[in-house]
């Protein structure tokens, strides 16, 4: 993945939580040692992430429970975090030569440039509100929907419009634990996804969700649906514009679309079942298996359209 030198770049929606811990810092969750997870400890991880997620109201790709926010939150104290954290990345170059950092927010601009013209054509009557800002964060950081650690992974909150990751997960989790991908492209993959739940919530799809576990409840549609935006968006990816005209992403590779469908693969719920407890049940699946995450990532790329990622008249989406 290349980003176009020339490109300029909005970090006016990306901003940098710090770190937490001790008093008001919230908690950081332990993640268990070793390069994959085993029963006891890993599995444990997990089963925190789904109750905290449950709790707290957020979407997030690492196999926790659908919310739809806490009815009257108070989100104002939510507002901050260091709006000058990305404020040297301005143009693609700095996208280039930095990826985790100035790459996310380049990402960002993309995904804001794609939604706001592919809702216009294809969801006229649906206001694009681009205001589903990145919150990155080392440890901890208060959410609008409660306290966001390391341990949850990304997260969308629909109470403040934000996606809450701390950087740490893409090695510590998805890597070490669940051997997933290390590729260029899998970060994008993960922001394109909790994005497609930004977009979910404008379409009021989140309200649909009704039944929380199964392979084929409302949970685990929302999920793949999201996968599935997430693979519109990477059809589209080098068409995307800056606020000036320059195309944003140069170049996406072969192996970029492959990265993001093993990092699909990864976070199934199958797979994350297998690695952390040496079984399968479907019943507790809330975000598809492995197969389906790779099948509703590419009918997005294949075909582009929200129609075709209409995950809640699908008859069986495993």
């Amino acid at each position: 993945m290349r980003f176009n030198p020339k490109a300029r770049l909005d970090t006016s929606r990306v901003r940098d939580g710090g770190g937490g811990g001790g008093a008001g810092g919230g908690m950081r969750i332990p993640l268990p040692g070793g390069t994959k997870a085993g029963g006891g400890a890993g599995f444990l991880v997990i089963v925190v992430v789904i109750l905290l997620l449950k709790a707290c109201g957020g979407v997030d790709l690492t196999g926790a429970i659908t919310g739809t926010g806490l009815s009257g939150y108070d989100v104002s104290r939510f507002q901050g975090g260091d709006s000058t954290a990305y404020q040297s990345c301005t143009t693609g170059q700095d996208a280039n030569e930095h990826p985790d950092t100035c790459g996310v927010v380049a990402v960002e601009n993309s995904l804001v440039d794609y939604w706001g013209k592919t809702l216009a054509q294809q969801s006229p009557n649906t206001r694009f509100q681009p205001e589903a800002a990145i919150m990155t964060f080392s440890g901890a950081t208060p959410s609008g929907c409660g306290q966001a650690s390391s341990g949850m992974g990304p997260f969308y909150c629909p109470n403040d419009q934000t996606i809450y990751f701390d950087p740490t997960f893409f090695h510590d989790i998805l890597q070490q634990q669940l051997n997933g991908p290390s590729g260029a492209f899998v970060e994008p993959y993960v922001i394109a996804h909790e994005f497609g739940h930004h977009i979910q919530n404008l379409l009021g799809t989140m309200r649909k969700v009704k039944t929380q576990q199964g392979p084929n409840s409302d949970s685990v549609r929302l999920e793949l649906q999201a996968d599935c935006y997430a693979g519109m968006w990477t059809r589209s990816a080098t068409q995307t514009q800056d606020s000036q005209g320059n195309v944003l992403i140069q170049d996406l590779s072969d192996k970029d679309i492959q990265d993001a469908m093993a990092a699909a693969k990864s976070v199934g719920d199958d797979t994350i079942q297998r690695a952390t407890t040496g079984q399968v049940n479907q019943e507790q699946w809330t975000h598809g298996s492995s197969a389906a995450r790779v099948h509703w990532f590419n009918e997005g790329y294949r075909n582009g359209t929200l129609d075709a990622c209409n995950t809640f008249t699908a008859g069986n989406v495993e």
